[in-house]
């Protein structure tokens, strides 16, 4: 617990904040809870009032009047938790100690509990809107370096050769050492294999002298994934080559369920899931984990090993699964993101462009796995449209994604977008820059016309393809301007609740 003794200007939104929940936590106690006093207002106004005087001093003392935006998630709940306990503890104190337990101990608890717990939620909302990961789709843009051009080398010799295919085959395998080959020249001294959990090996090698760069260790194994991406990255030439490999989550699923008898398989799958994929992910067990196992035998997704890369520079060429491991293919195109750490919390926000063409943050819940944001361009490559424009079997969304999408859970964050004024209840969905670059030239004029919606005119009409959910929107766009856009929302409004609730139209 760490006292701020120096003098501060206390946040004036804090303040009137933390009166509103003293408000709201005294009407709930007073109301709800069933007290031993027919005058619970006149008994306990005064002593409320002491107890907020209490909770503001602890409170200020302890820094929870700093502005929010300059303090950690962490360091605030905390925070709120010593305020809690002092609080109640001092409260209590005094009125056993002056009042003779005149009042009740369990009221002065419940009053406590029920201000933190708001207090709490109200955190836990701020900081997941203010960490909520931005998602980009921007296209592909390939960056060339003035100097980073490959320094020749000569091959290796027979006797280097055959050493290098035969510890190559004892560490993967045949199959692997069959795959490398028809993927790059082992022969060549521009080929450099890592063998290692740690990116100092490949730090070590100077630059530009790998045409291709190949990393044996499983991902699952390496603490710095991004690290090592970054730093192969730098270490290659332009269009430089890189290779990787790693378990799958479905992968490993598939082999904990068939190597266990049906039952077990599934309890210890799950304790599994939670130990090498939560628990590295949550803020308040990650540093556990990494000092308890150094990182190793992580749980990863392909959707997020492919994010990544692209993340740090390359552009996925080739896929195989080999064994139980996958093994990807990729080259270098761009320098790698300024940051090679990203947070990722259940919020995500996206730039859209709304009325006027102005552009504002539409916040969801995340439902896509980590780095998936970086994946547009590869889905569009690899994975063919459904029908209303959504992709097949897309790799990006998570299992419990796909139920929140389903059911529009994902959505209701939108709300506070509703609310800010930057959308209304009915209007065609709000895009990036990008894809309403690839709109016609009329329907783009037409769209930044009119707010964007929550319940798109696609639930309506439901359309197919995407030239049928352009039409649909035009349609939509043109009864608006001539018939009025509260009576075409209105109409439309009811026209896709029947579809949802009767015709079951869905959002997955």
């Amino acid at each position: 617990m760490k006292l701020h003794y120096k003098h501060y200007k206390p946040s004036k939104i804090s303040l009137v904040t933390d009166f509103f929940i003293f408000i709201i936590g005294f009407f709930v106690v007073v109301e709800w809870l069933p007290l031993t006093t027919n005058t619970p207002y006149e008994k306990y106004t005064e002593a409320v009032v002491f107890y907020c005087l209490v909770w503001v001093l602890i409170s200020y003392f302890l820094g929870r009047y700093r502005p929010l935006h300059k303090l950690k998630y962490i360091d605030q709940s905390l925070n709120l938790f010593y305020v809690s306990i002092l609080s109640f503890g001092i409260v209590w104190f005094l009125s056993f100690l002056f009042f003779d337990g005149y009042y009740s101990v369990y009221v002065i608890l419940t009053y406590t509990a029920i201000i933190f717990a708001i207090t709490f939620a109200f955190y836990l909302l701020y900081f997941m809107l203010l960490y909520a990961v931005e998602y980009e789709d921007e296209p592909i843009k390939i960056h060339e370096r003035e100097v980073a051009h490959l320094k020749p080398a000569p091959p290796l010799d027979k006797a280097s050769y055959e050493a290098l295919c035969k510890t190559l085959s004892v560490h993967s395998g045949e199959k692997a050492l069959e795959f490398l080959s028809n993927q790059v020249d082992l022969k060549s001294g521009n080929t450099y294999v890592n063998f290692s959990t740690s990116f100092f090996d490949v730090n070590a090698k100077p630059n530009y002298i790998y045409s291709t760069i190949i990393n044996l260790e499983r991902l699952n194994n390496i603490r710095c994934i991004n690290k090592l991406f970054t730093v192969v990255n730098q270490k290659l030439p332009d269009d430089g080559r890189f290779i990787c490999c790693f378990e799958s989550k479905s992968t490993r699923k598939k082999r904990i369920l068939n190597s266990l008898p049906v039952g077990i398989n599934y309890i210890y799958y799950s304790v599994n899931y939670i130990y090498r994929r939560l628990m590295p992910k949550v803020f308040f067990s990650r540093r556990l984990y990494y000092d308890f196992t150094r990182g190793r035998n992580r749980i990863l997704t392909k959707a997020e090993v492919l994010g990544r890369l692209y993340f740090c520079g390359f552009e996925v060429i080739t896929e195989k699964k080999v064994g139980q491991l996958h093994y990807i293919y990729a080259r270098r195109i761009k320098q790698p993101k300024p940051t090679t750490k990203r947070s990722y919390g259940p919020l995500i926000k996206l730039r859209r462009v709304g009325k006027n063409g102005r552009i504002f943050d539409v916040y969801k819940i995340r439902t896509m796995h980590s780095y998936s944001e970086y994946l547009q361009a590869y889905v569009y490559e690899h994975y063919d449209l459904q029908e209303g424009g959504k992709f097949n079997n897309d790799i990006r969304i998570s299992t419990l994604g796909r139920i929140m999408r389903k059911y529009f859970l994902d959505e209701l964050p939108m709300f506070m977008n509703l609310l800010k004024g930057d959308m209304k209840i009915v209007g065609v969905r709000p895009l990036s820059k990008h894809y309403l670059s690839l709109y016609d030239k009329e329907l783009q004029d037409k769209r930044v016309k009119f707010k964007p919606g929550l319940m798109p005119p696609f639930y309506a009409d439901m359309p197919q393809t995407l030239e049928e959910i352009q039409d649909s929107e035009m349609k939509y766009l043109t009864q608006c301007e001539e018939k009025g856009t509260f009576l075409t929302d209105l109409r439309y409004f009811f026209k896709i609740l029947k579809n949802i609730f009767i015709k079951r139209a869905r959002s997955a």
